[in-house]
């Protein structure tokens, strides 16, 4: 489930705000994500932020990257586990936990994350928040990424590992609200922005929204003069619409 812009285009970084939840996941589905993917052709790229007990040990929001050569088909890495990110920040760990995470009805904690394309040396960047670079994707890890990417994806997604296609538990975003519930309830993405080739960030145009199955996690987009591009996404899984 997720809102993404692309086409034609030639797109070399994206950026938002992605407010911090604890999600709740279900023993026997392995996460729940949140994710910004870069794609070319439909090839899926990279990711951020994740909840999976089966990888860390416990069920703590985490900091994270994931990337893939071929689509999931051929080669990938979580973090820093195999040759691939290259991590040059000391203070900050990928696969850490995130604190502090944002309450119902209470505070709201979110954190801006930048990925772009260096121009001289073809690289994909990291960053989090306005001062730590976190490290790079080399090059050459991507073939169909080298040039630039023709679609962003931001949004969530489970993994469901139910049989007899009954559905998880396992909620996304803050997992308590839909997105009609708004601010303080529902997860979010805002200030989406995009870089294309005349190397400066802007809003993204032609922004979709997408989702499986709406009655377990659904999304509404808008856009304001204090958010720009946003969207609230989300929901609890398994309930009484979605069994």
């Amino acid at each position: 489930m997720a809102a993404a812009c692309g086409g034609l285009a030639r797109l070399l970084a994206m950026a938002a705000l992605c407010v911090l939840w604890a999600a709740l996941v279900d023993a026997r589905s392995p996460a729940a994500r949140v994710h910004r993917r870069l794609k070319r052709l439909n090839k899926p790229a990279v990711k951020s932020i994740e909840v999976s007990p089966d990888l860390y040990g416990d069920k703590n929001t985490k900091m994270f990257t994931y990337w893939t050569s071929g689509a999931y088909q051929v080669i990938g890495c979580y973090n820093i586990l195999c040759s691939g990110f290259i991590q040059i920040n000391s203070e900050i760990t990928m696969g850490a936990s995130i604190f502090p995470i944002s309450n119902l009805a209470g505070s709201q904690y979110d954190i801006s994350i930048l990925i772009w394309k260096d121009p001289k040396e073809g690289n994909w960047w990291m960053q989090f928040g306005k001062e730590y670079v976190l490290g790079y994707w080399p090059s050459f890890l991507f073939s169909y990424l080298a040039d630039s990417a023709s679609m962003i994806e931001w949004g969530g997604e489970v993994v469901n590992s139910e049989p007899d296609a009954a559905h998880t538990l396992t909620q996304m975003g803050s997992g308590q609200k839909f997105p009609e519930e708004g601010f303080g309830k529902a997860c979010y993405f805002k200030n989406i922005q995009v870089v294309d080739i005349t190397n400066q960030l802007k809003a993204p145009k032609g922004v979709g929204t997408f989702t499986e199955q709406s009655n377990c996690y659904d999304v509404q987009n808008g856009n304001n003069g204090d958010w720009g591009t946003y969207f609230y996404y989300g929901g609890p899984g398994k309930n009484s619409n979605c069994p």
